[in-house]
């Protein structure tokens, strides 16, 4: 299996990879309650774009960035955390150097709700400023993953929540060995459904985590993982096709 890695790879096994495009993982370091470690979103969006990159040609594997916007997570130890101002900067100061040696085309598989924000700042302010780079972005896997799976998966909240069923699934399948499920625990808070509140997450749940991590599986998480993997793949191997144009705004007449 070919290592695309830019960390593992010399500059000779770079030239020859003749890669046109990258996938940039993005994560948090932050508490996961205490049956995940706290590199847990950086683990899996790692997981994710090593496996895409192992199937799609001329993609490289960029270093995952471990830190994140983890402010509203931080009265939880250990919280390692950036400001939106640095994240926006440090991404874009990302593309600069891609674009600097010709790699432009990047995929952004982010692993933290708090990037958001910030990778969408930076991916739009970026392609304004340069066109000819071409970014996508998966920017909640936690969402996606539950839209691709068959209705009835998830037991507690559609497998969601900050280390609940969903991301401790993927855990159990990615890393078990770093996985303590005699300590899992979580609640799901009662939150209006269609109006947002920006909340403190201690405000949430006492645990440092939300749904119910209990309700995980290996085998969940194994479906999951090669849900998103598989639609990734195709979507770059289509966006390959389409040169990653994404074509004229189509208009229609009213």
């Amino acid at each position: 299996m070919t290592d695309n890695s830019l960390l593992r790879l010399n500059g000779k096994r770079f030239r020859a990879g003749a890669y046109d495009k990258a996938v940039l993982p993005v994560g948090s370091t932050e508490y996961h309650g205490d049956h995940l470690p706290h590199g847990t979103d950086s683990l899996v969006a790692e997981s994710l774009a090593r496996a895409v990159s192992e199937r799609v040609k001329g993609m490289l594997l960029l270093p995952t960035t471990p830190f994140g916007m983890s402010r509203h997570y931080a009265s939880f130890p250990i919280a390692i955390t950036l400001s939106n101002g640095t994240l926006i900067g440090l991404l874009k100061e990302v593309f600069a150097s891609l674009d600097r040696h010709g790699l432009r085309r990047l995929l952004i598989i982010n692993g933290h709700d708090g990037n958001i924000a910030a990778i969408e700042a930076a991916t739009r302010e970026y392609r304004v400023e340069h066109p000819e780079f071409k970014i996508a972005v998966l920017e909640a896997w936690w969402a996606t993953a539950g839209k691709l799976l068959p209705e009835g998966t998830f037991e507690v909240w559609g497998g969601l929540g900050h280390a609940g069923e969903g991301e401790t699934s993927m855990m159990r399948f990615v890393a078990p060995e770093l996985v303590d499920m005699e300590e899992a625990r979580g609640v799901v808070p009662d939150l209006p459904e269609h109006v947002e509140v920006k909340w403190l997450f201690e405000e949430l749940t006492p645990y440092g985590v939300t749904g119910d991590p209990t309700k995980a599986t290996a085998a969940k998480g194994k479906k999951m993982h090669e849900a998103l993997v598989e639609l990734l793949v195709s979507f770059v191997e289509e966006m390959d096709a389409a040169g990653w144009e994404t074509g004229p705004v189509k208009q229609r007449r009213l």
